[in-house]
């Protein structure tokens, strides 16, 4: 049985997950986890990425299978900024995609080019989510560590580089550092030439294409993790790209994704190019495109509010008057990086569960507002809204979504789909078949349907007022004066 199985690895914010999966079918045979750490106070959220490889050695030796593996492939958190030395090692922790502390500099970079050019070059407006943003800080804020950079690399790349010894990334995740040109398809001089970036591509990884094979697993790296020498590595991708893929989207379908950041994101035939910064126009992992809208707090702020409040998950009633804006980390869209959260309309009344409710609705309606974003970029508006992500199994989720958007839900019951995704793409490089056809064959994007309810438009244009008042007050949100 030996070299028969794949596997899927997810290195995200807070674990990496590894599924070790029958090509055939894609049936789940084994599974494995470890935490990392993430540190930072004020905006900052790092990780040192050498956690990464050891959590992934512990995740395969939990699976039991990592010698019957012939390809893997791995996915990982968009847009972190791993910074090595001549030696590999990393110059310091790996800034983190929802790190916001390159906010000033993200403004700065938009003014030297215009919002306009960046978005036509990169499909991007700089934020602080960015790896351009974050370099940028970088520069300003720690020379030192700029002057020993030998190598830029994104997470997935790190890992996929210390399994095959070559230095690669994919185009889905390269078109979220903000010096990767969606028009050009290759990385952009232009911007890697500006003075608050200065950044030589040589330092960078080649970009590898959705179906060519990053390498295969080293000598050295086999021994460490317990993996067959020569086994294929996949070129990777970053995680919402994977879990696009995993479930065979059709051009235009939308999804959202409740996780510790929410996403919404379909796939596209052409580039988005919108200068606003609400859509990131990313490519995918298949050969199109991805545009996203994301938004920095979700399913953890929720948990954050009901840890305050003393209550279970579910443990909520009708907000009434109550409308809370739940950026506990700041936020991206819309794109104030300093604000906070923000409660209205408490009442003797008010109790805690109502403001729990509350607290969903506010990280909903944020999303829903994206989501007609992305549509408008991707050309449909395609029902049923595929709900994704931790938050999917929710009960309230589930039900906050569906009565604030008044759509059908489609949940899959594949969880992992980040990890799933990632071991579509090994085994589609392992047996040369497209990665639709192996979705397909595995039927990933199957389960259950939830007919839509009637929209609450009532709630909806409550918290849209109360938002639109807060982003008009940057000193009481918070955001940058």
């Amino acid at each position: 049985m030996t070299g028969r199985l794949v596997a899927g690895v997810d290195c995200s914010t807070q674990a990496t997950k590894v599924i070790v999966v029958d090509p055939d079918d894609g049936r789940i045979v084994a599974t494995g986890r470890a935490p990392h750490t993430v540190t930072g106070t004020d905006g900052a959220r790092e990780t040192d990425p050498r956690e990464w490889w050891t959590a992934l050695r512990t995740a395969l030796a939990e699976t039991g299978r990592a010698a019957d593996i012939a390809a893997l492939s791995v996915a990982g958190q968009q847009h972190g900024l791993v910074v090595l030395d001549g030696a590999s090692e990393p110059v310091r922790d790996a800034i983190l995609w929802n790190d916001t502390r390159s906010a000033p500099e993200a403004e700065r970079l938009t003014a030297t080019l215009g919002a306009d050019r960046w978005a036509e070059r990169t499909g991007l407006r700089p934020v602080a989510s960015f790896t351009v943003s974050k370099w940028a800080w970088l520069r300003a804020h720690e020379p030192e560590s700029v002057a020993a950079a030998r190598a830029v690399r994104l997470p997935h790349d790190y890992l996929t580089e210390r399994l095959t010894g070559r230095a690669t990334t994919d185009r889905g995740d390269a078109s979220g550092t903000g010096w990767w040109s969606s028009a050009d398809e290759a990385y952009a001089a232009d911007i890697l030439g500006l003075a608050e970036v200065d950044l030589d591509a040589r330092l960078l990884p080649s970009v590898v294409g959705p179906a060519e094979a990053a390498g295969s697993v080293a000598a050295g790296a086999a021994a460490e993790l317990g993996l067959v020498p020569g086994a294929i590595v996949g070129p990777g991708t970053g995680d919402n790209m994977a879990a696009a893929l995993s479930m065979d989207l059709a051009v235009g379908q939308p999804v959202l994704s409740l996780g510790t950041s929410g996403t919404v994101y379909a796939v596209s035939e052409g580039r988005a190019t919108d200068p606003t910064g609400v859509v990131a126009g990313f490519a995918d992992a298949s050969g199109r495109f991805l545009p996203l809208a994301c938004t920095l707090n979700c399913t953890l702020a929720v948990d954050r509010t009901a840890e305050w409040l003393g209550l279970g998950r579910d443990d909520v009633s009708p907000a009434e008057s109550v409308v809370v804006l739940p950026w506990l980390d700041g936020e991206r869209t819309p794109d104030l990086p300093g604000a906070s959260g923000t409660i209205v309309g408490l009442r003797h009344s008010t109790t805690p569960q109502q403001i729990l409710m509350a607290t969903y609705e506010g990280a909903v309606a944020s999303l829903l507002e994206a989501l007609a974003a992305v549509e408008a970029s991707s050309g449909g508006s395609g029902e049923p809204l595929v709900l994704i992500g931790g938050g999917a199994r929710g009960a309230t989720w589930r039900e906050v979504v569906r009565r604030l958007s008044g759509r059908p839900l489609l949940i899959p019951t594949a969880e992992e789909l980040v990890a799933i995704g990632a071991a579509v793409q090994a085994t589609a490089i392992l047996r040369g078949e497209a990665p639709s056809t192996v979705a397909r064959r595995w039927g990933t994007l199957a389960g259950q349907r939830l007919e839509p309810v009637t929209r609450d438009d009532h709630r909806v244009a409550l918290i849209a007022g109360v938002r639109n008042a807060i982003e008009a007050e940057p000193a009481f949100s918070g955001a940058r004066g």
